[in-house]
């Protein structure tokens, strides 16, 4: 099992910036390619960014591409999304995932563990 907790969440005006960071536990960490998913009010939960094992790789949604950043701790079992240039339509909730199975696109892969969410809204 691995447990993962986010955090960082809140209210940002259109244009600003807010680093989510997700904290995982149990099992050992660089087992496991890191995600961000994110679901909007009505709508399906769809990916936003994810991170190779290594943190050598990174993957991004075309909807965020060059706005959010993802990276990893794997000293401190730490994932987090860097979001700049913030805007209306990313108001979600946030998910972390993690996913254990490697190998060519593992990103589009289904994710094995998931947090429990936090709440982003963008006001115009």
């Amino acid at each position: 099992q691995v447990q993962l907790v986010e955090s960082g969440g809140g209210l940002a005006q259109a244009g600003g910036s807010l680093r989510l960071s997700c904290a995982a536990s149990g099992r050992p960490f660089t087992g496991f390619g890191m995600g961000w998913f994110r679901q909007a009010p009505g709508k399906e939960r769809e990916f936003v960014a994810a991170v190779s094992r290594s943190a050598i790789s990174t993957y991004y949604a075309d909807s965020v591409k060059g706005r959010f950043t993802i990276s990893r701790d794997n000293a401190k079992n730490m994932v987090y999304l860097q979001m700049n240039s913030l805007k209306p339509e990313d108001t979600a909730v946030y998910y972390c995932a993690a996913q254990g199975n490697p190998g060519f696109n593992w990103y589009r892969k289904p994710f094995d563990y998931w947090g429990q969410g936090t709440q982003v809204t963008v006001s115009s």
